[in-house]
């Protein structure tokens, strides 16, 4: 058995491989993408639980991957990170189901109980400051035009800062920052009125 002389180099452990090298790599060797579906589909997956119920973010979820996988050629390599541009893919889809969502929502605000997904209360609550009023975020949000309902839950659910905001939904920065404005100011008095003694504002 061999042994290591103590002058021996260590030999380094490769580092793991970045979201872009691995899509640039499935583009000869389409296995390749597995490992990011292995990193993202469960971050993927509660993003669209949160909006639209468990049942369609399964499909969602399921077809967000299958349509990376088709354009994987289209992702831009300056970027490392594959999430913001996952989470394009699934709002755009989410395109198509906008009627449930804010049918849920509003029921959401009506009842106190969502039949389809339990909101993430805590999460949302605590990005928009909205001290845990559920009921009235579900109703601010589904008052909110659709554009400005995707910038609200990209940066407050999905974490993603302006900049990859305005990546994954591929239109300028401005754009986010206009939109969340109006978000923001259609928000900040729907939450007053339930909080009036609260000074923060969304």
């Amino acid at each position: 058995m061999s042994t290591r002389s103590p002058a021996d180099p260590i030999p380094a452990t490769a580092a793991p491989l970045t979201d872009a090298a691995l899509l640039a790599r499935s583009r000869a060797e389409p296995d390749a993408f597995i490992a990011i579906f292995e990193r993202h589909f469960d971050s993927v997956h509660r993003y669209l639980h949160r909006r639209i119920g468990r049942d369609l973010a399964d499909e969602l979820a399921a077809e967000t991957f299958v349509r990376a996988f088709s354009q994987r050629a289209a992702f831009e390599p300056q970027q490392d990170d594959a999430l913001p541009w996952l989470y394009g893919i699934a709002t755009n889809l989410l395109r198509r189901h906008r009627r449930s969502e804010e049918r849920r929502l509003r029921a959401y605000a009506r009842s106190g109980r969502d039949n389809v997904v339990e909101l993430d209360e805590d999460a949302l609550a605590d990005r928009l400051d909205a001290v845990g009023q559920a009921r009235v975020i579900a109703a601010a949000l589904a008052s909110l035009a659709a554009d400005e309902r995707d910038v609200i839950c990209l940066v407050a659910l999905a974490g993603l800062t302006h900049e990859q905001t305005a990546a994954a939904l591929a239109v300028p920065l401005g754009t986010v920052a206009s939109r969340l404005h109006r978000a923001r100011a259609r928000l900040r008095p729907l939450l007053r009125e339930e909080n009036p003694s609260s000074e923060e504002t969304p």
